[in-house]
Protein backbone atom coordinates (compact mmCIF):
# COMPACT_ATOMS: atom_id res chain seq x y z
CA UNK A 1 0.00 0.00 0.00
CA UNK A 2 1.45 3.86 -0.87
CA UNK A 3 0.79 6.45 0.75
CA UNK A 4 -1.87 7.86 -2.30
CA UNK A 5 -4.65 5.55 -0.38
CA UNK A 6 -6.67 8.62 -0.08
CA UNK A 7 -6.45 11.46 -2.96
CA UNK A 8 -6.78 14.79 -1.78
CA UNK A 9 -10.53 14.10 -3.34
CA UNK A 10 -10.91 11.60 -1.16
CA UNK A 11 -10.06 13.54 1.92
CA UNK A 12 -12.07 16.51 0.33
CA UNK A 13 -15.10 14.14 0.40
CA UNK A 14 -14.54 13.13 3.91
CA UNK A 15 -14.04 16.99 5.43
CA UNK A 16 -16.89 18.75 3.60
CA UNK A 17 -19.56 16.80 4.60
CA UNK A 18 -18.55 16.61 8.31
CA UNK A 19 -18.18 20.10 8.40
CA UNK A 20 -21.62 21.15 7.18
CA UNK A 21 -23.04 18.31 8.96
CA UNK A 22 -21.22 20.14 11.98
CA UNK A 23 -22.70 23.61 11.04
CA UNK A 24 -26.13 22.62 10.34
CA UNK A 25 -26.50 20.57 14.12
CA UNK A 26 -24.95 24.00 15.43
CA UNK A 27 -27.71 26.10 13.48
CA UNK A 28 -30.74 23.52 14.32
CA UNK A 29 -29.38 23.98 18.10
CA UNK A 30 -29.94 28.24 17.66
CA UNK A 31 -33.52 27.29 16.47
CA UNK A 32 -34.34 24.89 19.24
CA UNK A 33 -33.16 27.60 22.04
CA UNK A 34 -35.54 29.86 20.27
CA UNK A 35 -38.90 27.66 20.17
CA UNK A 36 -38.16 26.49 23.55
CA UNK A 37 -37.75 29.79 25.12
CA UNK A 38 -41.65 30.25 23.31
CA UNK A 39 -42.59 27.99 25.94
CA UNK A 40 -41.89 29.76 29.24
CA UNK A 41 -38.98 30.36 31.24
CA UNK A 42 -39.71 27.16 33.39
CA UNK A 43 -39.58 25.10 30.42
CA UNK A 44 -36.66 26.08 29.71
CA UNK A 45 -35.14 25.30 32.76
CA UNK A 46 -35.96 22.36 32.74
CA UNK A 47 -34.94 21.44 29.13
CA UNK A 48 -31.58 23.45 30.08
CA UNK A 49 -31.03 20.96 33.24
CA UNK A 50 -32.14 17.96 32.04
CA UNK A 51 -29.54 18.42 28.73
CA UNK A 52 -26.91 19.11 30.84
CA UNK A 53 -27.78 15.09 32.43
CA UNK A 54 -27.89 14.07 28.72
CA UNK A 55 -25.47 15.07 27.68
CA UNK A 56 -23.56 12.22 29.79
CA UNK A 57 -25.34 9.46 27.88
CA UNK A 58 -24.50 11.36 24.22
CA UNK A 59 -20.54 11.03 25.29
CA UNK A 60 -21.06 7.61 26.41
CA UNK A 61 -22.72 6.14 22.76
CA UNK A 62 -20.54 8.53 21.14
CA UNK A 63 -17.48 6.93 22.66
CA UNK A 64 -19.19 3.62 21.73
CA UNK A 65 -19.35 4.66 18.15
CA UNK A 66 -15.58 5.92 18.11
CA UNK A 67 -14.41 2.57 19.54
CA UNK A 68 -16.58 0.65 17.33
CA UNK A 69 -15.14 3.29 14.18
CA UNK A 70 -11.57 2.84 15.20
CA UNK A 71 -12.28 -1.73 14.29
CA UNK A 72 -14.11 -1.41 12.02
CA UNK A 73 -11.38 1.36 10.11
CA UNK A 74 -8.80 -1.09 10.97
CA UNK A 75 -10.65 -4.11 9.41
CA UNK A 76 -11.42 -2.43 6.52
CA UNK A 77 -7.63 -1.83 5.81
CA UNK A 78 -7.08 -5.20 6.07
CA UNK A 79 -9.66 -5.61 2.93
CA UNK A 80 -11.05 -7.85 5.18
CA UNK A 81 -14.72 -6.82 4.73
CA UNK A 82 -16.02 -10.21 6.80
CA UNK A 83 -14.59 -9.11 10.15
CA UNK A 84 -15.27 -5.44 9.32
CA UNK A 85 -19.09 -5.77 8.97
CA UNK A 86 -19.26 -8.20 11.62
CA UNK A 87 -17.97 -5.57 14.14
CA UNK A 88 -20.09 -2.91 12.93
CA UNK A 89 -23.34 -5.45 13.30
CA UNK A 90 -21.64 -5.99 16.86
CA UNK A 91 -21.68 -2.30 17.36
CA UNK A 92 -25.62 -2.12 16.49
CA UNK A 93 -26.16 -5.04 18.84
CA UNK A 94 -24.22 -3.77 21.70
CA UNK A 95 -25.07 -0.25 21.37
CA UNK A 96 -28.83 -0.99 21.26
CA UNK A 97 -28.88 -3.56 24.61
CA UNK A 98 -26.80 -0.90 26.08
CA UNK A 99 -29.10 2.07 25.25
CA UNK A 100 -32.13 -0.07 26.57
CA UNK A 101 -31.05 -0.25 29.84
CA UNK A 102 -29.97 2.61 30.07
CA UNK A 103 -33.63 4.37 28.81
CA UNK A 104 -34.95 1.70 31.93
CA UNK A 105 -32.89 3.01 34.54
CA UNK A 106 -33.45 6.84 33.70
CA UNK A 107 -37.43 5.92 33.30
CA UNK A 108 -37.56 4.33 36.60
CA UNK A 109 -35.28 6.46 38.32
CA UNK A 110 -36.30 10.05 36.87
CA UNK A 111 -37.68 12.03 39.65
CA UNK A 112 -34.99 10.38 42.34
CA UNK A 113 -32.02 11.41 40.14
CA UNK A 114 -33.54 14.94 39.63
CA UNK A 115 -33.97 15.64 42.75
CA UNK A 116 -30.35 14.49 43.59
CA UNK A 117 -29.09 16.54 40.80
CA UNK A 118 -30.95 19.66 40.99
CA UNK A 119 -31.90 19.93 44.18
CA UNK A 120 -35.14 21.28 45.34
CA UNK A 121 -35.80 23.65 41.93
CA UNK A 122 -39.40 25.05 41.65
CA UNK A 123 -42.20 23.20 41.48
CA UNK A 124 -42.88 24.06 37.80
CA UNK A 125 -39.25 23.37 36.88
CA UNK A 126 -39.39 20.26 38.45
CA UNK A 127 -42.71 19.23 36.19
CA UNK A 128 -40.68 20.52 32.87
CA UNK A 129 -37.77 18.78 34.24
CA UNK A 130 -39.55 15.37 34.50
CA UNK A 131 -41.59 15.81 31.11
CA UNK A 132 -38.41 16.35 29.00
CA UNK A 133 -36.62 13.55 30.94
CA UNK A 134 -38.84 10.94 29.89
CA UNK A 135 -39.39 11.51 26.74
CA UNK A 136 -35.93 12.20 25.81
CA UNK A 137 -34.70 9.01 27.51
CA UNK A 138 -37.38 7.06 25.36
CA UNK A 139 -34.83 8.21 22.32
CA UNK A 140 -31.58 6.93 23.94
CA UNK A 141 -31.76 3.83 21.50
CA UNK A 142 -32.57 5.62 18.61
CA UNK A 143 -29.34 8.17 19.43
CA UNK A 144 -27.09 5.10 20.17
CA UNK A 145 -28.60 3.12 17.18
CA UNK A 146 -28.11 6.32 15.09
CA UNK A 147 -24.27 6.50 16.34
CA UNK A 148 -23.19 3.20 15.42
CA UNK A 149 -24.39 3.35 11.75
CA UNK A 150 -22.88 6.71 11.39
CA UNK A 151 -19.27 5.15 12.72
CA UNK A 152 -19.47 2.59 10.04
CA UNK A 153 -19.67 4.61 7.33
CA UNK A 154 -17.27 7.16 8.11
CA UNK A 155 -15.15 3.88 8.69
CA UNK A 156 -15.77 3.54 4.58
CA UNK A 157 -15.43 7.34 4.13
CA UNK A 158 -18.98 7.81 3.32
CA UNK A 159 -19.39 10.58 5.43
CA UNK A 160 -21.78 12.56 3.18
CA UNK A 161 -24.64 9.43 3.97
CA UNK A 162 -24.65 10.67 7.89
CA UNK A 163 -24.43 14.57 6.49
CA UNK A 164 -27.67 13.33 4.30
CA UNK A 165 -29.42 11.92 7.61
CA UNK A 166 -28.49 14.63 9.44
CA UNK A 167 -30.43 17.26 7.18
CA UNK A 168 -33.93 14.46 7.36
CA UNK A 169 -33.32 14.38 10.28
CA UNK A 170 -33.01 18.00 10.94
CA UNK A 171 -35.77 18.82 9.40
CA UNK A 172 -37.94 17.15 11.06
CA UNK A 173 -36.76 18.75 14.80
CA UNK A 174 -37.69 22.09 13.46
CA UNK A 175 -40.84 21.65 11.71
CA UNK A 176 -41.71 19.51 14.77
CA UNK A 177 -40.83 22.01 17.20
CA UNK A 178 -42.97 24.50 15.17
CA UNK A 179 -45.96 22.46 15.22
CA UNK A 180 -45.60 21.61 18.76
CA UNK A 181 -45.07 25.09 20.45
CA UNK A 182 -46.88 27.72 17.69
CA UNK A 183 -49.76 25.00 16.55
CA UNK A 184 -50.44 22.62 19.93
CA UNK A 185 -48.99 24.75 22.33
CA UNK A 186 -47.83 21.59 23.95
CA UNK A 187 -44.97 23.16 26.05
CA UNK A 188 -42.05 21.31 27.04
CA UNK A 189 -43.73 17.99 25.31
CA UNK A 190 -43.65 20.06 22.34
CA UNK A 191 -39.84 20.23 21.86
CA UNK A 192 -39.62 16.76 23.54
CA UNK A 193 -41.53 14.64 21.03
CA UNK A 194 -40.00 16.09 17.71
CA UNK A 195 -36.45 15.53 19.21
CA UNK A 196 -37.90 11.89 19.56
CA UNK A 197 -39.02 11.60 16.09
CA UNK A 198 -36.30 12.87 14.69
CA UNK A 199 -33.55 10.41 16.19
CA UNK A 200 -35.61 7.79 15.36
CA UNK A 201 -36.07 8.93 11.93
CA UNK A 202 -32.43 9.43 11.55
CA UNK A 203 -31.64 5.82 13.33
CA UNK A 204 -34.31 4.05 10.77
CA UNK A 205 -32.31 5.76 7.78
CA UNK A 206 -29.37 4.99 8.78
CA UNK A 207 -29.97 1.24 10.06
CA UNK A 208 -31.70 0.59 6.76
CA UNK A 209 -28.54 2.23 4.19
CA UNK A 210 -26.31 0.17 6.32
CA UNK A 211 -27.93 -3.43 5.69
CA UNK A 212 -27.91 -2.16 2.12
CA UNK A 213 -24.19 -1.34 1.66
CA UNK A 214 -21.95 -2.74 -0.64
CA UNK A 215 -18.91 -3.52 1.20
CA UNK A 216 -19.22 -3.07 4.75
CA UNK A 217 -22.79 -3.59 6.14
CA UNK A 218 -24.98 -4.84 8.61
CA UNK A 219 -26.00 -8.69 8.61
CA UNK A 220 -28.34 -9.98 10.72
CA UNK A 221 -26.58 -13.08 11.62
CA UNK A 222 -23.96 -11.08 13.89
CA UNK A 223 -26.67 -8.16 15.11
CA UNK A 224 -27.87 -11.15 16.68
CA UNK A 225 -25.01 -13.02 17.66
CA UNK A 226 -22.22 -11.87 20.77
CA UNK A 227 -18.59 -11.91 19.80
CA UNK A 228 -17.16 -11.48 23.27
CA UNK A 229 -13.32 -11.15 21.68
CA UNK A 230 -14.80 -8.78 19.16
CA UNK A 231 -17.05 -6.70 21.39
CA UNK A 232 -13.62 -6.49 23.91
CA UNK A 233 -11.74 -4.69 20.91
CA UNK A 234 -14.24 -1.90 20.67
CA UNK A 235 -14.39 -1.36 24.07
CA UNK A 236 -10.53 -1.21 24.67
CA UNK A 237 -10.89 1.76 22.32
CA UNK A 238 -14.83 2.93 23.77
CA UNK A 239 -13.91 2.43 27.49
CA UNK A 240 -10.92 5.17 27.81
CA UNK A 241 -12.46 7.45 25.23
CA UNK A 242 -15.96 7.30 27.84
CA UNK A 243 -13.72 8.22 31.28
CA UNK A 244 -12.35 10.77 29.38
CA UNK A 245 -15.49 12.09 28.57
CA UNK A 246 -16.72 11.58 32.02
CA UNK A 247 -14.10 13.08 33.93
CA UNK A 248 -14.40 16.36 31.30
CA UNK A 249 -18.12 16.60 31.97
CA UNK A 250 -17.82 16.52 35.94
CA UNK A 251 -15.17 19.20 35.63
CA UNK A 252 -17.18 21.21 33.00
CA UNK A 253 -20.45 21.65 36.12
CA UNK A 254 -17.30 22.24 38.55
CA UNK A 255 -16.60 25.39 36.13
CA UNK A 256 -19.94 26.42 36.08
CA UNK A 257 -20.33 26.41 39.17
CA UNK A 258 -17.03 28.27 39.30
CA UNK A 259 -17.60 31.04 36.78
CA UNK A 260 -21.32 31.54 38.90
CA UNK A 261 -19.05 33.27 41.00
CA UNK A 262 -18.22 36.01 38.77
CA UNK A 263 -20.97 38.77 38.80
CA UNK A 264 -23.47 38.83 35.86
CA UNK A 265 -21.51 40.65 33.21
CA UNK A 266 -19.17 38.14 33.51
CA UNK A 267 -21.11 35.85 33.37
CA UNK A 268 -23.27 37.03 30.40
CA UNK A 269 -20.31 37.87 28.09
CA UNK A 270 -18.83 33.63 29.07
CA UNK A 271 -22.41 32.50 28.22
CA UNK A 272 -22.56 34.53 24.64
CA UNK A 273 -18.39 33.65 23.82
CA UNK A 274 -18.98 30.15 24.43
CA UNK A 275 -22.02 30.12 21.74
CA UNK A 276 -19.48 31.79 19.17
CA UNK A 277 -16.70 29.10 20.50
CA UNK A 278 -18.91 26.57 19.13
CA UNK A 279 -18.88 27.70 15.66
CA UNK A 280 -15.08 28.34 15.56
CA UNK A 281 -15.11 25.00 17.30
CA UNK A 282 -16.47 23.29 14.30
CA UNK A 283 -13.11 22.96 12.44
CA UNK A 284 -11.68 20.61 14.86
CA UNK A 285 -15.17 18.76 14.86
CA UNK A 286 -15.44 18.09 11.43
CA UNK A 287 -11.50 17.01 11.42
CA UNK A 288 -11.45 14.26 14.10
CA UNK A 289 -13.63 11.88 12.75
CA UNK A 290 -10.96 11.44 9.54
CA UNK A 291 -8.42 10.88 11.94
CA UNK A 292 -10.15 7.82 12.70
CA UNK A 293 -10.88 6.47 9.05
CA UNK A 294 -7.66 7.10 7.65
CA UNK A 295 -5.29 6.30 10.00
CA UNK A 296 -6.54 3.75 11.56
CA UNK A 297 -7.24 1.89 7.77
CA UNK A 298 -3.64 2.47 7.21
CA UNK A 299 -2.99 0.75 10.37
CA UNK A 300 -4.95 -2.12 9.97
CA UNK A 301 -3.43 -2.71 6.51
CA UNK A 302 -0.15 -2.61 8.50
CA UNK A 303 1.31 -0.06 6.70
CA UNK A 304 2.96 2.30 9.18
CA UNK A 305 5.07 4.32 6.86
CA UNK A 306 1.16 5.71 5.30
CA UNK A 307 0.02 6.00 8.72
CA UNK A 308 2.89 8.65 9.32
CA UNK A 309 2.68 9.99 6.28
CA UNK A 310 -1.13 10.99 6.59
CA UNK A 311 -0.56 11.94 10.24
CA UNK A 312 1.71 14.97 8.67
CA UNK A 313 -0.89 15.74 6.04
CA UNK A 314 -4.05 15.65 8.23
CA UNK A 315 -2.22 17.98 10.21
CA UNK A 316 -0.86 20.52 7.75
CA UNK A 317 -4.89 20.36 6.14
CA UNK A 318 -6.05 20.59 9.52
CA UNK A 319 -4.04 23.75 10.71
CA UNK A 320 -4.51 25.56 7.36
CA UNK A 321 -8.37 25.28 7.64
CA UNK A 322 -8.31 25.60 11.67
CA UNK A 323 -6.51 28.90 11.59
CA UNK A 324 -8.51 30.48 7.98
CA UNK A 325 -12.00 29.24 9.97
CA UNK A 326 -11.22 30.88 13.54
CA UNK A 327 -10.03 34.14 11.71
CA UNK A 328 -13.19 34.19 9.74
CA UNK A 329 -14.95 33.36 13.36
CA UNK A 330 -13.24 36.75 14.93
CA UNK A 331 -13.93 38.87 12.36
CA UNK A 332 -17.59 38.05 12.17
CA UNK A 333 -18.24 38.74 15.81
CA UNK A 334 -19.14 42.21 15.99
CA UNK A 335 -21.42 41.46 13.69
CA UNK A 336 -23.17 38.58 16.06
CA UNK A 337 -22.73 40.71 18.95
CA UNK A 338 -25.64 43.35 17.35
CA UNK A 339 -28.08 40.52 18.05
CA UNK A 340 -27.17 40.58 21.71
CA UNK A 341 -28.50 43.48 23.89
CA UNK A 342 -24.98 43.79 25.89
CA UNK A 343 -23.55 46.60 27.59
CA UNK A 344 -19.94 47.99 26.44
CA UNK A 345 -17.97 46.61 28.96
CA UNK A 346 -19.69 43.23 28.41
CA UNK A 347 -19.45 43.45 24.88
CA UNK A 348 -15.47 44.37 25.30
CA UNK A 349 -15.13 40.82 26.93
CA UNK A 350 -16.74 38.90 24.88
CA UNK A 351 -14.31 40.25 22.03
CA UNK A 352 -11.39 39.63 24.48
CA UNK A 353 -12.57 35.50 25.03
CA UNK A 354 -13.67 34.50 21.50
CA UNK A 355 -9.76 36.32 20.71
CA UNK A 356 -8.06 34.21 23.22
CA UNK A 357 -10.18 30.89 22.36
CA UNK A 358 -9.70 31.35 18.25
CA UNK A 359 -5.84 31.71 18.97
CA UNK A 360 -5.14 28.76 20.76
CA UNK A 361 -8.38 26.96 18.97
CA UNK A 362 -6.71 27.89 15.64
CA UNK A 363 -3.11 26.96 16.49
CA UNK A 364 -3.01 24.03 19.21
CA UNK A 365 -6.38 22.22 19.71
CA UNK A 366 -5.63 20.46 16.05
CA UNK A 367 -2.41 18.84 18.01
CA UNK A 368 -4.78 18.27 21.60
CA UNK A 369 -7.88 17.18 19.73
CA UNK A 370 -7.65 15.89 16.09
CA UNK A 371 -4.32 14.81 16.26
CA UNK A 372 -5.12 12.67 19.88
CA UNK A 373 -8.41 10.60 17.49
CA UNK A 374 -4.77 9.85 15.13
CA UNK A 375 -3.22 8.03 17.94
CA UNK A 376 -6.78 6.66 19.27
CA UNK A 377 -6.85 4.70 15.75
CA UNK A 378 -3.81 3.48 16.35
CA UNK A 379 -4.95 1.71 19.22
CA UNK A 380 -3.10 4.14 21.55
CA UNK A 381 -6.19 4.58 23.82
CA UNK A 382 -4.22 4.12 27.46
CA UNK A 383 -1.74 7.26 26.97
CA UNK A 384 -4.57 9.24 25.03
CA UNK A 385 -6.91 8.88 28.30
CA UNK A 386 -4.17 9.55 31.00
CA UNK A 387 -3.29 12.90 29.46
CA UNK A 388 -6.91 13.69 28.80
CA UNK A 389 -7.65 13.30 32.16
CA UNK A 390 -4.55 14.50 33.79
CA UNK A 391 -4.83 18.09 31.84
CA UNK A 392 -8.56 18.40 32.18
CA UNK A 393 -7.96 17.56 36.36
CA UNK A 394 -4.63 19.13 36.98
CA UNK A 395 -4.26 21.91 34.75
CA UNK A 396 -8.05 23.15 33.67
CA UNK A 397 -9.84 22.59 36.97
CA UNK A 398 -6.67 23.72 39.39
CA UNK A 399 -5.95 25.98 37.27
CA UNK A 400 -9.31 27.73 36.36
CA UNK A 401 -9.95 28.55 40.30
CA UNK A 402 -5.92 29.76 40.67
CA UNK A 403 -6.51 32.31 37.80
CA UNK A 404 -10.17 33.09 38.00
CA UNK A 405 -10.56 33.20 41.95
CA UNK A 406 -7.19 33.91 43.58
CA UNK A 407 -5.70 35.71 41.12
CA UNK A 408 -9.27 37.94 40.58
CA UNK A 409 -8.99 37.45 36.98
CA UNK A 410 -12.91 35.88 36.45
CA UNK A 411 -13.83 34.52 33.12
CA UNK A 412 -10.74 35.49 31.32
CA UNK A 413 -8.79 33.09 34.22
CA UNK A 414 -11.18 30.05 33.24
CA UNK A 415 -10.62 30.90 29.35
CA UNK A 416 -6.50 30.49 30.27
CA UNK A 417 -6.97 27.34 31.90
CA UNK A 418 -8.98 25.99 28.85
CA UNK A 419 -6.14 26.97 27.12
CA UNK A 420 -3.26 25.93 29.18
CA UNK A 421 -4.99 22.86 29.02
CA UNK A 422 -5.06 22.69 25.85
CA UNK A 423 -1.34 23.66 25.22
CA UNK A 424 -0.36 20.67 27.53
CA UNK A 425 -2.45 18.24 26.43
CA UNK A 426 -0.69 19.21 22.42
CA UNK A 427 3.09 19.07 23.90
CA UNK A 428 2.29 15.32 25.63
CA UNK A 429 0.69 14.03 22.18
CA UNK A 430 3.36 15.60 19.97
CA UNK A 431 6.04 14.01 22.22
CA UNK A 432 3.86 10.69 21.62
CA UNK A 433 3.61 11.16 18.10
CA UNK A 434 6.93 11.74 17.32
CA UNK A 435 8.28 8.88 19.99
CA UNK A 436 6.79 5.94 17.26
CA UNK A 437 5.29 4.80 20.31
CA UNK A 438 1.59 4.42 18.49
CA UNK A 439 3.47 2.30 15.62
CA UNK A 440 3.91 -0.51 18.17
CA UNK A 441 0.17 -0.74 18.78
CA UNK A 442 -2.13 -3.41 17.44
CA UNK A 443 -5.92 -3.83 17.47
CA UNK A 444 -6.80 -6.09 14.60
Amino acid sequence: MGSDLFSNRDLARMIVPLFFEQFLVMLVGLADTFFISQAGEAAVAGVSLVNQFNTVFIFLFTALAAGGAVVVSQYVGTRDRDRASEAASQLLMFSTVFSVAMTVGVLVFARPLLTFMFGRVEADVMASCLIYLRISALSYPALAIYNAGAALFRSVGKTSVTMVVSIISNVVNVVGNYVGIFVLHAGVAGVAWPSLVARVVSAAIITWLAFREQDVRYRMRWVCAWNGPLLGKIGSIAVPNGAENAVFQLVKVALSSIVALFGTYQIAANGVAQSIWSLAALAGAAFGPVFITVIGQCMGAGDVDAAERYFGKLMRITLVFSVAWNALVFLATPFILRFYALEPETIRLVIALVALHNTFNALVFPFSGCLGNGLRATGDVAFTMWVSIAATLVVRLVLSYVLGVWLGMGVMGIAWAMCADWAARAVALIWRWRSGKWKEKRIV
